[in-house]
């Protein structure tokens, strides 16, 4: 496994790292799960990344007990806020800043998180209110550092000309061979401020692992077919995005990779990306999504996947 430095903090995380949305705590049973965990480990991953909302804490909980008895220095452990919690707990409003981070740290039996990031924007809250809430967290130690999630450019750009707060070191974009958007101005606007990205989606809900085809039926056990991740990964199972897919194999198979190595592979080809957030509900996808770490790839091949890819989001 190989390590990146998270934009300007002192962490190193390591380039594939391992999810806990529509998983943990949720579709995937407690011991194969804990299984999951610990070949992540085993595999050199050292950071592990959830979100309040995930089961409405569900997930939480979980890593919570499964990591309680690791040294908690031995791993970096991000969490987010902003969806809906129930009761209208939900935003990024100082109270809620306040209220989710505490709750957070009990679900997960631990005193701080590596790095605590709002889950959206919050339009009904000020920026100055969110981000001097999230620094006054930082000074009192709950979180090392703070991140973002698909935030614009220029909602980005205006929480770094508020002086005298926290800065964010992380964002966590939706991006792969499938979804290339944070390309046009959140990765430059990011490189401009030392933030790196995190990314969610590397294999579009696994379409990029190749399992499914366009002439036949999602397999029987795929998450295509689970009530929690079925409407998700639905805007991929398209025949087009599919047959995309299928030209992408051949490529992967010059390179003497899986099709999922590949394009993690090519998501780490950039160097803003810190990470490449995987879920796995088998520790075998773990083992071999992790395998990506410091794979070269020729650049022509990336080329030729980029071709074939790009135009068929749709």
């Amino acid at each position: 496994m190989h390590y990146r430095r998270l934009g300007a903090s002192d962490l190193r995380i390591s380039e594939v790292s391992l999810g806990s949305w529509l998983t943990y705590g949720v579709d995937v049973d407690a011991r194969r799960a804990k299984a999951c965990i610990d070949k992540a480990f085993a595999c050199g991953v050292n950071f592990i990344d959830t979100a309040n909302v995930y089961g409405r804490g569900a997930a939480e909980s979980f890593l919570g007990e499964a990591l309680k008895d690791r040294p908690r220095d031995s791993y970096v452990l991000a969490t987010k806020l902003h969806g809906d919690m129930g009761g209208g707990d939900r935003g990024l409003s100082r109270a809620q800043v306040f209220k989710q981070i505490d709750a957070s740290l009990k679900r997960l039996r631990t005193d701080y998180v590596d790095l605590y990031q709002c889950h959206r924007y919050d339009p009904d809250t000020p920026l100055e209110e969110t981000m001097q809430a999230l620094s006054e967290i930082v000074a009192a130690g709950k979180a090392r550092y703070i991140g973002f999630s698909e935030w614009p450019a220029e909602k980005i750009a205006a929480a770094f000309a508020i002086p005298g707060v926290a800065r964010f070191v992380s964002s966590q974009p939706q991006y792969s061979l499938l979804w290339r958007d944070p390309e046009k101005e959140v990765i430059p606007q990011c490189k401009r401020n030392g933030v790196s990205q995190i990314v969610w989606s590397p294999l579009a809900q696994g379409v990029l692992t190749g399992k499914y085809a366009a002439e036949r039926p999602p397999p029987s056990d795929s998450r295509a077919l689970s009530a929690s991740g079925g409407p998700f990964i639905e805007r991929w199972l398209r025949g087009g995005v599919l047959r995309a897919v299928d030209g992408l194999k051949p490529l992967a198979a010059q390179a003497g990779v899986s099709l999922a190595q590949f394009a993690l592979a090519w998501v780490l080809r950039e160097e803003n990306v810190a990470s490449a957030i995987i879920g796995a509900s088998r520790p075998e996808q773990i083992e071999e999504n992790a395998a990506a770490s410091g794979l070269a790839i020729d650049p022509a091949l990336f080329a030729a996947a980029e071709a074939i890819a790009t135009p068929r989001r749709r």
